[in-house]
């Protein structure tokens, strides 16, 4: 069988198998690129764009002539497409934004603004394959919130370039330049600054274990989203699901990466093995079935449950990236859901609509992350600033409040500091 059919209880103990490889000697290779760039800035990145890409090049960054001629490459019904789904994705975020606000009496007057970062920097993979998606799902929501620099790093393939579609979506989604830098190279070129690629306040978007590895590294020299890891998706469905539909969505996550986790959690024994029959005929004909085989046989799993109050528990612990709904009053069981990055509901909402055309954002954390963290969108690219403002009277009638708090932390100069407003105000002392 292409899947294996299980109880929860038995997939509990398959669970540690898709953990990322944060092994030692892929660490030492990131440090020992992080380092290089830091040291030698563009020379180290030509010098990894030839060991890495195979790439002998002539620049760094794509020219305006390039991007030109990537627009033109495309077919006018491609680029259709790509326009009509950065439209979706761009209403969705604005909906994100938030508006200042403060809270003010006649003695006081507190609050918060909301203030774009000033330089982003987006990673997309590339390489052999292209992901104009990602370049429209990292770059939108960075320049809806305002921020005024986006920079887009993609590795480039051997000839040097990089594909017109993701140039494409880069002009389309209003990226300011794209650079022909891949791998953890293009983390530290980003986090350090070279002598052509700016220094970023944020990077953000997915990446392979090295990508991943060393935005963990250069946290803290600059920002970062998340630490993405392999794709994942849960399908819940009940008996009267449609087993098609269901093992077309399991390979639509499958097809990916040998180590993407597609899961099935059904309370129909009678489903599984339709949806198990539904993989091996859908796989004759899948081009990236090799892939796909070794997704389903070693990440995935079809979990029969008792009933879905089981399902749901399991959901929780399992924290999925995408979960499906495929159940009879879908909408009814959402407030069972508090960890996931998103809820597709219903049998005519498959993943990926996320992935390209709904709106909302398909970068999600991975990994049961979704237990504490969100989608990318605009507060990812915003910064909160408070506001504080006391006249004089308002600060006495708290001042000795404000000083026993100090106080009781040990902290005396605190206190001085509101004290010593409270008394009466002294001529200056003569020179």
């Amino acid at each position: 069988m292409p899947i294996s059919v299980c109880s929860s209880a038995q997939y509990r103990e398959l669970r540690s198998k898709s953990e990322p490889d944060f092994s030692s000697a892929k660490k030492e290779q990131v440090l020992k690129i992080i380092n290089a760039v830091k040291e030698k800035g563009d020379s180290a990145l030509f010098g990894y764009a030839l060991e890495f890409d195979g790439a002998e090049l002539e620049a760094l960054q794509v020219s305006r002539a390039e991007l030109a001629e990537a627009q033109q490459k495309v077919k006018p019904e491609l680029l259709a497409a790509l326009r009509a789904a950065a439209s979706n994705i761009e209403k969705f975020h604005r909906r994100q934004l938030r508006k200042d606000w403060f809270i003010e009496d006649k003695k006081m007057k507190i609050g918060q603004r909301f203030l774009p970062l000033n330089r982003v920097g987006a990673y997309v993979p590339g390489g052999t394959a292209a992901y104009p998606s990602s370049v429209l799902m990292t770059v939108i929501p960075a320049r809806v919130a305002g921020v005024k620099e986006i920079y887009i790093c993609t590795p480039p393939g051997q000839d040097g370039n990089i594909n017109a579609l993701t140039l494409a979506a880069a002009c389309e989604a209003g990226a300011t330049a794209v650079f022909k830098i891949g791998g953890a190279q293009a983390i530290a070129a980003m986090a350090y600054g070279t002598q052509t690629v700016p220094r970023v306040d944020k990077i953000v978007g997915p990446g392979n274990i090295y990508v991943t590895l060393a935005k963990k590294e250069l946290f803290g020299e600059v920002g970062i989203d998340m630490l993405a890891g392999p794709s994942e998706i849960v399908i819940v469905a009940d008996d009267q699901a449609r087993a098609s539909y269901i093992a077309a969505d399991l390979l639509s996550q499958a097809e990916h990466d040998p180590l993407s986790k597609p899961i099935l959690i059904t309370t129909s024994e009678n489903l599984a093995y339709r949806v198990v029959e539904e993989l091996e005929e859908q796989l004759l004909t899948l081009p990236r079935n090799e892939v796909a085989i070794r997704s389903l046989k070693e990440q995935g799993a079809a979990i029969v449950v008792s009933d879905l109050e089981e399902a749901w528990s399991l959901v929780n612990n399992i924290a999925p990236e995408h979960l499906e709904l495929h159940l009879r009053e879908a909408w009814h069981y959402l407030d069972r859901i508090t960890s996931a990055g998103t809820v597709f509901v219903g049998p005519y909402t498959p993943e990926p609509l996320g992935d390209y055309w709904a709106g909302s954002n398909h970068v999600l954390p991975t990994g049961a992350a979704a237990r504490y963290a969100s989608a990318l969108g605009v507060d990812d690219f915003i910064k909160r600033s408070q506001v504080l403002y006391y006249e004089d009277e308002a600060l006495r009638e708290s001042a000795l409040q404000i000083a026993a708090l100090a106080r009781a932390e040990g902290l005396e100069a605190h206190a001085r500091a509101v004290l010593i407003r409270g008394k009466q105000d002294e001529p200056p002392e003569e020179s």
